[in-house]
């Protein structure tokens, strides 16, 4: 009887079923798990990240006080101030510049108002601005915001405290991964066969060359920048010129994209509440100075800097920005140079064959030679160099 219900050894399940159903399960909680601690973790992630780049842009500097004979931790310290000072300049410009203009736009606003419904009415147009004046008054929505600052005081303190605790953070990890870079890429490559740790050393430098590079080169243009504009502000005579040339010079050439327009939005205001005419001035000498570094300084400083096609930066800042939003757009091109050069490096280049299809100014003409069967010209060359004439 027990020999009938034994069962047959081909409908028996396999061994290995009960393990696999095991083994995908925990899969699946490893994978929660694990975008459950990404998730957690997210914000140290990109304090690290933001790190490793500001050290590959710091390092350049680092290097060279070394070899003038400043210790490695000192220099590194050195760099830091200097970065520091140049910040705290900048935000005192624009904290005294705001405040200004903020003060006597509410002083002021009243006349504008008035002179605003004079205007109107003298073209037939009825308007009440009783209720908008108020607004500017002595007990109004403006006078009072400072009340209402100062009840959200609580707030506005634990949101700089946290902004505060990050900055610290990255400004720790920068120092350590800079000061103690050499040890820190020693105990890395360590853990390495030869040829990894000749891979690991050549991307590293290659990151520290294209970012440093890129770095420099924005803050020479940004140097650039600040002169002209603010010798030709100091000329049309709008208000504050030295702090708006800084405002323009630093948010031009650091904001992927679009930081040359939010640059030259600001100066506009601040010369169109002063003169209207001074506002057309200052955009023209906006619009003339852009031309011009686009085609004279640009080129020459950023050529052996950051080589990467316009197509592809401005790609890569959208895809950052995606990714990490306003820091993964600000990291974005100097991660497209370092991915560009260290792909670039492992591509193997041949000579070209002679066709308009390569040629600039050549015409486009549909294949004729394969209409007549005659196939392409294809050379049996396949030398490692590119030829001259093609960059």
């Amino acid at each position: 009887m027990s020999d009938d219900l034994t069962i047959p050894e081909r409908d028996k399940m396999p061994r290995w079923v009960p393990r696999a159903i095991v083994l995908f399960f925990s899969g699946v909680v490893a994978l929660f798990a694990a975008f459950w601690l990404l998730g957690q973790l997210k914000s140290l992630l990109v304090m690290i990240l933001v790190s490793f780049f500001l050290s590959f842009a710091i390092e350049p500097a680092v290097n060279w006080l070394f070899r003038k004979g400043i210790r490695r931790g000192f220099a590194t310290l050195l760099v830091f101030a200097g970065i520091g000072i140049a910040v705290t300049l900048f935000i005192v410009a624009m904290g005294s510049l705001l405040a200004d203009q903020i003060s006597r736009l509410i002083d002021e606003a009243p006349s504008y108002i008035e002179q605003t419904q004079v205007w109107l009415e003298n073209r037939g147009l009825n308007v009440n601005t009783d209720e908008i004046l108020e607004t500017f008054q002595t007990g109004g929505a403006a006078s009072s915001l400072a009340q209402d600052l100062a009840l959200n005081l609580v707030d506005l303190s634990a949101t700089l405290l946290n902004v505060v605790f990050q900055l610290l953070t990255i400004m720790l990890f920068t120092f350590y991964l800079v000061a103690d870079g050499p040890r820190f890429r020693r105990t890395v490559c360590s853990t390495l066969t030869e040829r990894r740790q000749r891979e690991v050393l050549f991307v590293w430098d290659l990151a520290i060359s294209k970012t440093g590079g890129y770095i420099y080169s924005r803050a020479l243009l940004a140097a650039l920048s600040f002169v002209f504009h603010w010798v030709a502000f100091a000329i049309i005579g709008i208000p504050f010129p030295l702090a708006l040339a800084l405002w323009v010079a630093v948010v031009s050439q650091f904001v992927p994209v679009i930081g040359t327009y939010i640059a030259g939005i600001f100066p506009l205001l601040i010369a169109l509440f002063d003169d209207p005419i001074s506002a057309i001035s200052v955009l023209v000498v906006i619009v003339i100075y852009q031309q011009v570094e686009n085609y004279l300084f640009a080129p020459r400083i950023t050529a052996q800097t950051l080589e990467i096609h316009p197509a592809i930066a401005f790609g890569s800042v959208l895809a950052g920005s995606a990714i990490l939003g306003p820091v993964g757009a600000l990291l974005a091109l100097p991660a497209a140079a370092t991915t560009q050069a260290f792909a670039s490096s492992y591509v193997q280049r041949h000579s070209l064959i002679d066709s308009e299809l390569l040629d600039d100014m050549g015409q486009l003409h549909v294949g004729t030679e394969f209409a007549a069967g005659a196939g392409p010209a294809v050379s049996d060359d396949s030398g490692d160099e590119l030829d001259e004439s093609v960059e």
